[in-house]
């Protein structure tokens, strides 16, 4: 052997190091480095349509964590799927939206709420299609979107039902009515008002033959001074005649105007006096 070469077991002894070998000179696992990407990028729920979701919703390149400080509560089971009540809170700091969506409905994005001069708090009612992950994605003021989420069991069909008011006629008398009200308390701890409203609108998703998509898609609520305190844009999985609750840290000046508008044109307005 040419003493100027490395041994055999000189080689043994580096390939065993080069490959992270163990003292037992077994294979090494490689996982870093070999193992395939995670089809689910980390989604807590392991729910196949929420790489595309996050890419469609939230943007292809957004910065996007799951985040437990983004509290979304509902119900295990959803005893009616067409109203399905959630409320969403996070204590994260400079909110600037939040994003529902659903997994497994047919129409999977819900609302865009921007709380503005509100608290990042909302309640609301939608319909559900089937046993779905429910999660709500908020951007913070750097651009990262946190999401958190809560799992809804059903039994089914709430998107693809007609409502009682569509089926009895009775949306035509009530379309457009605001049933508001101003509290001067809150359940959300740093809260000192709650406004919880009501607009009458059937809240067609277009699913059901011969009905087309009806819904109200604008919302905004404003002081006494026409300073706008929140903004909602909502889509066709809200429930029928929505209430949505919203929490303020002081109670808005002279009360609020409730503005906005269905996506047929029909205009929305209330004024709620303060409590």
């Amino acid at each position: 052997m040419n003493p100027s070469q490395p041994s055999l077991e000189d080689r043994r002894r580096w390939l065993r190091r080069l490959a992270g070998l163990g003292a037992t000179g077994a294979l090494p696992l490689l996982a870093p480095a070999l193992a395939a990407p995670d089809p689910f990028e980390g989604d807590p729920f392991k729910s196949h349509p929420w790489p595309d979701m996050r890419r469609e919703f939230l943007g292809k390149d957004a910065r996007v964590q799951f985040d437990d400080r983004v509290k979304v509560s509902g119900p295990k089971f959803a005893e009616d799927p067409m109203n399905v009540p959630i409320s969403v809170r996070t204590d994260l700091r400079d909110v600037e939206q939040i994003t529902v969506v659903v997994d497994r409905n047919p129409i999977r994005k819900v609302l865009d709420y921007w709380p503005l001069q509100a608290l990042p708090a909302i309640s609301f009612r939608f319909k559900l299609e089937q046993a779905s992950p429910v999660r709500a994605a908020v951007r913070t003021k750097d651009g990262v979107w946190h999401v958190g989420g809560t799992w809804v069991d059903s039994s089914g069909g709430g998107c693809t039902v007609s409502g009682v008011t569509r089926n009895d006629g009775s949306w035509v008398r009530t379309l457009g009515q605001v049933h508001a009200r101003m509290f001067a308390s809150s359940p959300v701890g740093d809260a000192a008002a709650r406004l919880r409203l009501q607009v009458m609108h059937p809240m067609d998703t277009g699913l059901v033959g011969g009905i087309p998509a009806f819904y109200v898609n604008r919302l905004s609520v404003r002081d006494g001074d026409d300073r706008e305190l929140a903004r909602l844009a909502t889509f066709e999985p809200v429930s029928e005649n929505p209430v949505f609750s919203f929490d303020f840290p002081v109670p808005p000046k002279g009360g609020v105007r409730v503005v906005g508008s269905d996506n047929g044109g029909n205009r929305i307005q209330s004024r709620v006096p303060s409590p």
